[in-house]
């Protein structure tokens, strides 16, 4: 007898246990579908969620980068879009330097000419002044103040400093977020002398407003300096658009490699649905045979003669 009853009670640890296994197999199958995961623990697949782990840390990092291109794209464009602002006041001022050089003006106005680039020197000092994405000096480098300051004269002056910040892209690149104001203004003279765009415009409109014993001549002299001027502005703008570009292209290749370690994240981690499915849909079937098959072993006669 109690080898028969041994017997009995392996036969029911058995199909308890078969039953149980089929159960947790099935429960870990919905699971998968709800989640989307076909991970539920590190344990099911070692490897599988090392690589999974180090998946998302390249995706942080990349959103990372993705942010600092997204800034330096900001303050770039808007370093682009002041440039061309102080080109079209410098074009400006070249066309006033040309009428002011007519022999046919009067000292009245050559004088009216001169009020209108002191405003244009007002102009160019408030886009040299102008702030980016996060409010700093856009051409000032790293200062946290103005980029540039009037003396008692009146003259600007740059207090920035001498380079701006570099932003990471991702993979070791980077780029500066922007130019410094002498990269926009600065240029040397014919005469090899150094200068920048606001200090032409304003000496002419000293000149015309009666400074100067010839300002028909100081207006002559002045056009050649605004055109150095107007070329270093466009200098400007190729560095920044070259940037920008740089920019794009690193945030293609950035795209390509989230989409690969999307893929493969789906690839390792993601649930097939049809075969999750299948596979559950046949766990169900085994588990419900199985269970019809306990209780009619278990209700045999012979069963109930052993107890």
């Amino acid at each position: 007898m109690p080898i028969l009853s041994t017997s009995t009670s392996a036969f029911y640890e058995r199909a308890r246990g078969d039953m149980k296994t089929l159960r947790s197999h099935a429960e870990n199958l919905q699971k998968q579908l709800g989640s989307g995961q076909r991970l539920t623990r590190s344990s099911d697949n070692p490897v599988a969620a090392s690589r999974l782990r180090g998946l998302a840390r390249l995706e942080a990092l990349s959103a990372i980068d993705t942010a600092n291109a997204d800034r330096a794209s900001a303050d770039l464009t808007l370093a682009d879009a002041a440039l061309s602002d102080i080109g079209d006041a410098l074009v400006r001022a070249q066309e006033l330097a040309t009428q002011a050089a007519s022999a046919t003006l009067n000292d009245t106005q050559r004088k009216a000419i001169g009020e209108e680039l002191a405003q244009i020197h007002a102009t160019l000092f408030s886009l040299a002044n102008a702030r980016d994405s996060n409010g700093h000096a856009l051409f000032g480098g790293e200062t946290g103040g103005d980029a540039y300051a009037l003396d008692g004269s009146g003259n600007a002056l740059y207090v920035g400093t001498n380079a701006t910040g570099s932003l990471p892209l991702g993979e070791g690149q980077s780029v500066p977020r922007a130019i410094t104001g002498p990269q926009a203004f600065a240029f040397t003279d014919g005469g090899g002398s150094a200068t920048d765009a606001m200090a032409v415009v304003k000496t002419l409109a000293d000149a015309l407003k009666g400074a100067a014993a010839d300002p028909a001549g100081a207006a002559r002299d002045a056009l050649a300096s605004l055109q150095s001027g107007l070329d270093t502005v466009t200098t400007a703008q190729t560095v920044v658009g070259t940037r920008l570009v740089w920019i794009d292209i690193t945030d293609q290749r950035r795209i390509d490699l989230q989409e690969l370690r999307s893929a493969e994240e789906a690839e390792i981690g993601d649930t097939d649905l049809a075969l999750t499915i299948a596979t559950l849909q046949e766990t169900l079937t085994v588990l419900e045979a199985s269970q019809a098959s306990f209780t009619k072993l278990a209700g045999l006669s012979l069963f109930d003669q052993l107890r």
